[in-house]
């Protein structure tokens, strides 16, 4: 009689572990899922409010100084912010020490505001936000970035 008491949990040990394992094996089995792609890397471009050719400017102002080496695209990806971000790095008004990787975060708007506030005109908060105080004093600063290229 003991034996039969177990067999209901074994029975149901063994479908769990069958039904598991047939789920894990029998995936590659079925049809094939859509595929789901990274996004092109256009969709990691951060012009913040600039123009194309404002955006070469200061790709061209990166290229000069700041170790980009990129297409000269009008087109920030992550090496032109990449670039951005030691330049930020390198001024002590801008007190940035976050990661040289080429994300727009809160972090890098916050060191580009200090930068732009110093000498474009932006007269907004600190606050990693970059809204259209801080797109217009960039766009100034791409303006002057054009004796670069």
């Amino acid at each position: 009689m003991r034996h039969r008491s177990l067999a209901k949990p074994f029975a149901t040990a063994v479908a769990v572990a069958v039904l598991t394992a047939v789920g894990a094996t029998g995936a590659a089995h079925a049809a094939p899922a859509p595929s789901v792609s990274a996004p092109p890397a256009a969709s990691a471009v951060v012009n913040l409010g600039l123009t194309t050719t404002q955006a070469k400017h200061v790709q061209c102002f990166l290229e000069y100084g700041w170790q980009y080496r990129g297409a000269i695209d009008g087109a920030l990806g992550t090496n032109s912010w990449k670039a951005m971000q030691r330049y930020l790095a390198a001024q002590s008004y801008s007190d940035y020490n976050g990661a040289i990787d080429g994300v727009v975060g809160p972090q890098t708007v916050m060191a580009l505001q200090r930068a732009l506030k110093r000498a474009w005109g932006y007269t907004g908060p600190i606050d990693g936000v970059a809204g259209a105080g801080t797109q217009a004093a960039f766009a100034r600063f791409a303006t002057t970035s054009k004796v670069y290229c």
